[in-house]
């Protein structure tokens, strides 16, 4: 594991080189084959060094992380080619990696916390610094205080756990009944996820934050929740079964509300951000229902949410960049203009709702079983929302295709290959990794 933290952080003077902007890219997709082969396929916890170690659910995670870390540099070439401090860019983003690649792979508790806040920061520079509207620093504040004030608790319980137990390693964490220090602990990672209710920064950063800000936040920031959950639900075994069963419900109708303002929504990058709270709400349903199916369900939507939610951010900047504008009403029939990417469209919506061969298809068949075995009467509101993310998901793609061209239109460029190579790199292993699905359904 410290192989890898060493090439991440010996790339960091390659990041200030001039003209090194693809280089650097080409080093991410070089470390992401390398880490790839490294790894053998056993389900226990290796390549244990200091406090670092790796099981498939975090090597799965890193993986995905360099996979959209090295995307983020590929769809941003527009502040390389305008010159706009891309230097200081790429220094954020490996920042960013490396906190991520550490959270994913520490195993001590408080190493994880602390990681854990570590990323906000590189992220709140990403949508401060290279944002678009001056709203972007109310969106920054909100996303900073959501998250730190929920994370205060958890560093406080924290200790008192060590206190209690003097170990924080994952491998001994101990059940322990404290309603408080389960709402303490638990708390940021809601906030992260984001549980309905603790939603309003993410739309607001979403909105306001460059596409590269926008795809790691998607991709990989709203992930750390489940996968902080997934890693500190084993300490409140018994307490979950009586306090989880408000939190389902809390989720999938804040889930089905969240779908109804989608359906409403006029900016394009709200809408995706919206469908993402609503998704996640599936998530973290699945992962309190404490089973098995709800741990590899909630763990394989993730994955296909990172992939899916990432890449249709990318299309709508695409259309920004042509049109300098994000609204439904003045991005209408686009298949005129751009027929070819409008093929992309359809392909990631069909994803968003989940049709198959995508992953997000198992992971919701996974959920569905898990929510279904805990309660039958969770059957009326799955019903309810997932058939509302196929509204929204046919929505965005119609309203943005279809209908008449706004009359203000001058000429603009088709898409490029750069363009066509980054969709395709986040929808080919969408698509495909389902035929590989056991990884994903065996690591527990």
């Amino acid at each position: 594991m410290m192989k890898f933290l060493f090439m991440m952080i010996f790339m960091i003077p390659l990041c200030f080189k001039k003209q090194f902007y693809w280089l650097n890219q080409y080093l991410y997709f070089y470390m992401f084959i390398m880490f790839m082969f490294f790894f053998s396929f056993n389900y226990m916890y290796m390549y244990i060094s200091y406090f670092f170690g790796c099981d498939l659910l975090s090597y799965i995670m890193i993986v995905l992380t360099m996979w959209i870390c090295s995307l983020m540099i590929m769809a941003s070439s527009s502040i390389y080619k305008k010159n706009y401090y891309y230097n200081l860019f790429l220094f954020m983003i490996l920042i960013l990696l490396i906190s991520l690649y550490c959270t994913f792979s520490t195993m001590n508790l408080f190493l994880f916390y602390l990681f854990f806040e570590m990323s906000l920061i590189p992220t709140l520079i990403l949508i401060i610094g290279w944002g678009y509207q001056p709203e972007r620093i109310q969106a920054g504040v909100y996303l900073l205080f959501y998250t730190m004030l929920a994370s205060l608790p958890m560093m406080i319980s924290i200790f008192f756990y060590y206190n209690y137990f003097n170990s924080l390693s994952f491998f001994f964490l101990k059940n322990i009944d404290y309603l408080l220090l389960y709402l303490s602990m638990n708390m940021v990672f809601f906030v992260k996820m984001p549980m309905y209710f603790v939603h309003l920064w993410l739309p607001k950063a979403h909105v306001e934050a460059p596409v590269s800000g926008s795809m790691i936040l998607a991709g990989i920031m709203l992930k750390l929740g489940g996968y902080g959950l997934m890693r500190v639900m084993k300490m409140f075994l018994s307490l979950s079964l009586k306090i989880n069963y408000y939190l389902i419900i809390i989720s999938l109708i804040g889930g089905i509300y969240v779908s109804l303002i989608c359906i409403r929504q006029m900016d394009i990058k709200s809408l995706i951000a919206y469908s993402s709270i609503s998704h996640m709400g599936l998530v973290l349903s699945g992962i309190m229902t404490m089973n098995y199916y709800g741990m590899c369900g909630s763990f394989l939507m993730m994955i296909a949410h990172g992939l899916c939610s990432s890449g249709l951010f990318c299309l709508a900047n695409m259309n920004y960049e042509r049109l300098l504008s994000r609204n439904l009403f003045l991005n209408k029939g686009m298949i005129n203009l751009m027929p070819s990417l409008s093929m992309w469209w359809f392909l990631f919506s069909a994803c968003n709702m989940s049709s198959p061969p995508s992953l997000n298809l198992i992971g919701e068949i996974l959920l569905i079983n898990s929510l279904m075995m805990w309660s039958i009467f969770c059957m009326s509101l799955l019903f309810i929302l997932l058939f509302l993310s196929a509204v929204y998901s046919l929505y965005l793609y119609s309203y943005t295709q279809h209908g008449k061209l706004y009359s203000g239109l001058f000429s603009f460029s088709m898409g490029y290959l750069r363009e066509y190579l980054l969709l395709f790199l986040h929808w080919f292993p969408l698509n495909f990794l389902i035929l590989k699905s056991e990884y994903f359904i065996l690591w527990i």
